[in-house]
C-alpha cells in the first residue's frame, strides 16, 4: 500500500473537487492511502516538519499546494515523490496540477462576445499564474477583434492574502468603466467582491455589469446576489489524474512525469450575465428569441420572422453586433448546449440531438466535430470524471 500524504485547501471549491478524484482513483484502485493534512500545516511546520512527518508515517509522496520555493528540493532529495498544484507559480522541477488558463479567459471573451458586448474587462492578479493567464486568454482574444480591456489588477497588494481586496478603489473603478460592460473575474470569489461592490455602490448587476467567474464554486456562485455565471472546470478528472500519476511514479514505471491540466467544460449561465448588451434593439429581440428556441429545429428564416427587417440588413446588422454570421451563431450556440448537456446528462448523443431539434444525430456528430474538433463521444469521455 502506497501512502500519500495530500495537502489541500478544501474549504476552496478546487480543492474539494481535486480531492475527489484522488480519492475515487484510491477506491478503484485499491493502491492509495492517503493522510490528509490540514492546509496550516504547511505554514506551521513547514516543508522541513512536513518530510519529519513522512518518513515517521512511512509516507513516499505529497500532492498538494506547495511553496515554489527551496523546501521542494529538500523532498526531492529525502526521497518522497511530489506533485504540486500551482496556486502561486508553475513548478520546473516536479509535475504541476495546472490548467487551461488560457482555454478560460478565451472562453469567458467568446461567451460576452455571443452576448453583443462592446466595453470589457478584467479583475484579477498579475503575480499569480492562473489570474495572469487568464487575463492574457481573455485579452488577446478581444484584442485580435480591435476591442480594449480595462484591467483591474491587484500585484500592488505584496502580502496580503488573494481574499483580500480593496473596495474604496474598486468601487471607483467599476464607477469609472463604460457601461453595459461585461467583466471576468480570475475566479468565482473575485466575481463575488464585484457584485458586492457593485450593490454597495449601486450599480446594477446585470444591467450595467455582467460578471462571469471561474471554478463554478456552486456555494459561491448562488450565495451571490444575484447568482454568479462562472466558467466550469473538470477539476475532479485532474485529481482522478493525478493519482494515476504518482501511484506510477512510485512504480517508477514512468521517467518523465507530466503536468496535469485542468481544462474549462463550458459555461454556467446564472443572473449575473443573463442579459444581452447591444444598441440595436431587433438584434437583442433576435438574440433572446436564438436563446429561448434553442431545442427547437431554429434558423435563420425562421429568427427572421420576430425582427422587422430584410434579410440583408438582419445578417448585416447582427454580424456586425455579434462578429459573427446567424447561422455561425446558432450552429456555436446549439453546440455549447449540447457539450453540457452531454456532461450534465447520462442520455446517449442521438436522445440529445432529438432533444434539441436534429433529425439525425449523424449532422450533430458532424458540425460537433467542426466546432470542437473532435466527435461528442470522444468530447465525453475526454471531460467526464472516469465512472
Amino acid at each position: 500500500m502506497k501512502k500519500i500524504i495530500l495537502l489541500f485547501d478544501i474549504a476552496e471549491h478546487y480543492g474539494r473537487s481535486l480531492l475527489k478524484g484522488i480519492v475515487k482513483y484510491s477506491k478503484e484502485n485499491g493502491t492509495l492511502l492517503f493522510y490528509r493534512m490540514p492546509i496550516y500545516y504547511r505554514e506551521t511546520l513547514k516543508m522541513q516538519g512536513i518530510i519529519k512527518f513522512a518518513k515517521e508515517w512511512g509516507a513516499q509522496g505529497i500532492i498538494g499546494q506547495l511553496y515554489n520555493d527551496r523546501g521542494i528540493d529538500l523532498a526531492l532529495k529525502a526521497g518522497l515523490y511530489l506533485i504540486g498544484e500551482d496556486f502561486k507559480e508553475r513548478f520546473t522541477n516536479i509535475p504541476n496540477i495546472t490548467g487551461g488558463y488560457h482555454e478560460a479567459g478565451k472562453m469567458g471573451a467568446e461567451y460576452f462576445l455571443k452576448k453583443g458586448f462592446k466595453n470589457f474587462a478584467f479583475y484579477g492578479y498579475t503575480n499569480i499564474v492562473w489570474s495572469r493567464e487568464r487575463l492574457e486568454g481573455y485579452e488577446n482574444f478581444l484584442k485580435d477583434r480591435g476591442l480594449t480591456v480595462f484591467n483591474f489588477d491587484q500585484v500592488q497588494l505584496p502580502g496580503k492574502d488573494i481574499w483580500y481586496y480593496q473596495l474604496p478603489e474598486l468601487s471607483k473603478w467599476l464607477k469609472s468603466l463604460p457601461k453595459p460592460i461585461a467583466i471576468m473575474a480570475c475566479d468565482d470569489d473575485k466575481a463575488q467582491h464585484l457584485a458586492e461592490v457593485c450593490k454597495q455602490a449601486a450599480v446594477p448587476v446585470p444591467e450595467e455589469v455582467a460578471i462571469l467567474g471561474v471554478d463554478n464554486d456552486e456555494m459561491t456562485c448562488n450565495l451571490s446576489d444575484p447568482p454568479l455565471s462562472s466558467i466550469n472546470l473538470n477539476s475532479e478528472r485532474a485529481g482522478y489524474e493525478a493519482a494515476r500519476l504518482i501511484d506510477t511514479m512510485i512504480e517508477q514505471k514512468i521517467k518523465n512525469p507530466y503536468n496535469i491540466y485542468v481544462k474549462p467544460t463550458h459555461v454556467i449561465t446564472r443572473q449575473s450575465t443573463d442579459i444581452f448588451s447591444a444598441q440595436d434593439q431587433h438584434i437583442v429581440k433576435s438574440l433572446k428569441f436564438i436563446h429561448q428556441h434553442l431545442d427547437d429545429t431554429i434558423n435563420v428564416s425562421r429568427v427572421l420572422k420576430e425582427v422587422p427587417l430584410c434579410r440583408r440588413s438582419f445578417e448585416m446588422r447582427f454580424k456586425e453586433t455579434t462578429g459573427t454570421s446567424v447561422y455561425q451563431y446558432i450552429n456555436k450556440l446549439k453546440i455549447q448546449t449540447f457539450s453540457e448537456r452531454l456532461l450534465n446528462t447520462e442520455k446517449s448523443v442521438s436522445e440529445i440531438a432529438l432533444d434539441m431539434g436534429f433529425v439525425k444525430s449523424n449532422n450533430i456528430a458532424r458540425l460537433f466535430k467542426q466546432v470542437k474538433g473532435c466527435t461528442p463521444t470522444q468530447y465525453r469521455l475526454m471531460h467526464v470524471k472516469k465512472s
